[in-house]
């Protein structure tokens, strides 16, 4: 990031920077990482644009609310459209894998395990749905990182590899080839490491 874009992303409005997080982040986010990330010193100034994101999601108009657990907030659904989304759901895992499906069940199967974050960066587009559709369908599974218990991470399913006829995903077509590509980009562009770390 140059001089200019760094000057850009100091000026973004915090309340979208916020928002833009949580949206990426797909999961809890403490309060200690939101104001890490975002560059807030005072608890304050981070409460209180928290309770401004809340107000502005409680209008009608908007499909999303703001939830919190002590010290982790997380953007989710209104209760009103459960119907709606749980047909959506169903509709999803009952048809064919999609062209959008596959490509996240390839980059989870040769760059598993992987967090959403980074998978949504590689994507450029936010994969919730996709995610919560293969792990229905039991192709992808999501475990606690070890490193860092509050980040989930990504991996195939032993099904998936029984299904492939595979023991092992290094036994995938083609496996070196696609991890030393992964390689070569982020040594390239140092962007993969930049993408929003969940914690």
């Amino acid at each position: 990031m140059n001089e200019e874009e760094e000057k850009k992303a100091s000026n973004t409005n915090p309340l979208a920077a916020l928002e833009a997080l949580l949206f990426i982040h797909g999961e809890p986010l403490t309060h200690k990482k939101i104001q890490s990330v975002l560059g807030i010193e005072a608890r304050e100034e981070l409460d209180t644009l928290i309770a401004e994101l809340s107000a502005r999601l409680a209008d009608d108009e908007r499909g999303l609310q703001l939830i919190s657990d002590r010290e982790k907030i997380q953007l989710a659904t209104k209760p009103a459209f459960n119907k709606i989304l749980e047909a959506f759901v169903k509709e999803e895992i009952s048809e064919d894998l999609t062209p959008a499906s596959v490509e996240t069940l390839s980059i989870v199967s040769y760059l598993g395990p992987i967090s959403r974050a980074k998978l949504e960066y590689l994507r450029g587009v936010n994969s919730s749905v996709i995610l919560r559709s293969l792990a229905i369908r039991g192709l992808v599974e999501r475990f606690p990182d070890p490193e860092h218990p509050s980040i989930f991470l990504y991996r195939p399913t032993f099904d998936l590899m029984k299904h492939l006829g595979v023991q092992e995903k290094e036994a995938l077509p083609d496996y070196v080839k696609f991890r030393d590509m992964l390689k070569v980009f982020e040594a390239g562009t140092g962007e993969v490491e930049k993408a929003p770390v969940e914690k």
